[in-house]
């Protein structure tokens, strides 16, 4: 008698297709779940406070690809230069808060921003 050799195959995509389908419906639980905690607001995310806040490597993370490696202007004039700013701390920090133009809102959490502004203008 001689051994089918598709039937090793058959059975090997038959239990792929299982997990696979076993695994979306755990993950579809997992989903319901997460949107709960969000919803009740349980998260685990920490909001870094001023006192450790770092603003200069902030802005070589979040900055730079914008406004360029040394903070004087990029994206073809689109992005403006943060050397030498010559305007109020409070418009600096509304702009981090709100975002202006392409540059999204929110950048910077909560009080930090005041951080950040007093980062900015130092800057020359």
């Amino acid at each position: 008698m001689s051994k089918n050799p598709v039937v090793p195959y058959f059975l090997i995509f038959a239990l792929g297709l299982g997990l696979i389908f076993f695994m979306s419906l755990y993950g579809l639980d997992q989903k319901e779940e997460i949107a709960k905690q969000g919803e009740e607001g349980e998260g685990t995310e920490e909001v870094a406070s001023t006192e450790d806040f770092d603003a200069e490597a902030v802005a070589q993370q979040k900055c730079i690809g914008c406004h360029g490696g040394d903070l004087t202007g990029g994206m073809g004039g689109a992005a403006p230069s943060l050397v030498g700013l010559d305007v109020p701390k409070e418009e600096i920090v509304d702009v981090l808060h709100n975002g202006v133009g392409a540059m999204p809102p929110n950048l910077v959490p909560g009080a930090d921003a005041e951080v950040m502004a007093d980062y900015i203008l130092s800057l020359q």
